[in-house]
């Protein structure tokens, strides 16, 4: 008599992120700091700006360009950042096969312990540590993936597996491709930790006069030093992070809390509502007001209690 052969776990994987994630945008989990992502539709290249975080798509298929390099993230390939970047991303799904991903924000203080508990010699990235990297989903990531899919489905396993499965992903984000770019960041030493300092500080205090002559004498740099230790992190210059910063928070704010535009140009540093809304043009394609529709007509966002903080449109 024939028998049926068991899932994949990557089919695993998809029916759980199928009843995990049952409608599009994002879906909070019962464990702090992930999420669920879903789009049953193409979304076409859009500014987008990713947390530090690990990224990995089960079915679909999403491609992040910045800096003229393309990153594919799909059922094969996780997306690591180790700073917050803004990208372009742009995403293939359909009806028929959504897009279907998990979204785990890198917590600094478990990354802490574990890189305490690593041998400082080991497990460190011969290459020059990167910002943003595609990196190939092995069989132990891919694992340990799926049994945090499993345990985020009941409340009990949430609390008490949970946060043990995502330690053990970190810990494979630490000792793989990625981990020296990780390490450094969290280290804020070398040229990339300073940079990753920086761009925290423009991350907490984006709305408050930054003067790029003082980051760079906070880290501890020269401003030409620090112009081009900068771009080689972010692909782009201070001035534009900072500016594509504000005005991607400035979109959170119009989607997320219905702010009219000038009061979001205000909340995030601008002065002048004319100005914002002409680069806000120049940066999305569109004026505020039609980019607002049309985010909202094409993704579900969190709640204002849940989207606090960095979160954006994947």
């Amino acid at each position: 008599m024939a028998t049926l052969s068991s899932p994949s776990p990557q089919q695993r994987m998809i029916e759980l992120l199928y009843r995990l994630a049952p409608h599009e945008g994002y879906t909070e989990s019962l464990l702090d700091g992930v999420r669920f992502m879903r789009s049953n539709r193409p979304l076409k290249l859009t500014p987008v700006l990713y947390e530090p975080s690990i990224v990995i798509v089960c079915q679909g298929r999403k491609r992040g360009y910045l800096g003229g390099e393309v990153y594919l993230y799909d059922a094969l390939h996780y997306l690591v950042l180790s700073v917050p970047l803004p990208f372009a991303s742009e995403t293939e799904a359909s009806p028929e096969e959504p897009l279907l991903a998990i979204s785990i924000r890198l917590d600094m203080a478990v990354v802490a312990e574990l890189v305490f508990v690593l041998d400082q010699a080991d497990a460190r990235s011969a290459a020059p540590p990167r910002g943003m990297l595609s990196t190939p989903l092995d069989a132990p990531m891919s694992d340990a993936t799926l049994r945090l899919l499993e345990s985020l489905g009941s409340p009990m396993e949430a609390q008490v597996l949970a946060p043990n499965i995502v330690r053990e992903i970190c810990y494979r984000v630490l000792v793989g491709e990625q981990g020296g770019s990780v390490r450094a960041a969290l280290a804020q030493q070398g040229q990339f930790g300073r940079i990753a300092k920086a761009l925290h500080r423009i991350h907490a205090e984006f709305a408050e006069p930054l003067e790029v002559g003082e980051l760079a004498s906070e880290v501890g740099m020269s401003t030409a030093a620090f112009h081009v230790h900068f771009k080689a992190v972010t692909q782009t210059s201070p001035l534009q992070y900072i500016k594509s910063t504000r005005l991607h928070q400035a979109r959170l704010l119009m989607i997320r809390d219905g702010l009219p535009a000038a009061a979001a140009a205000a909340r995030v540093g601008y002065e002048s509502p004319s100005q914002f809304s002409r680069e806000f043009k120049r940066f999305f394609g569109r004026p505020p007001g039609e980019e607002v529709r049309e985010m909202k007509a094409s993704l579900v966002l969190l709640p204002p209690a849940q989207a606090a903080g960095m979160a954006q449109p994947h």
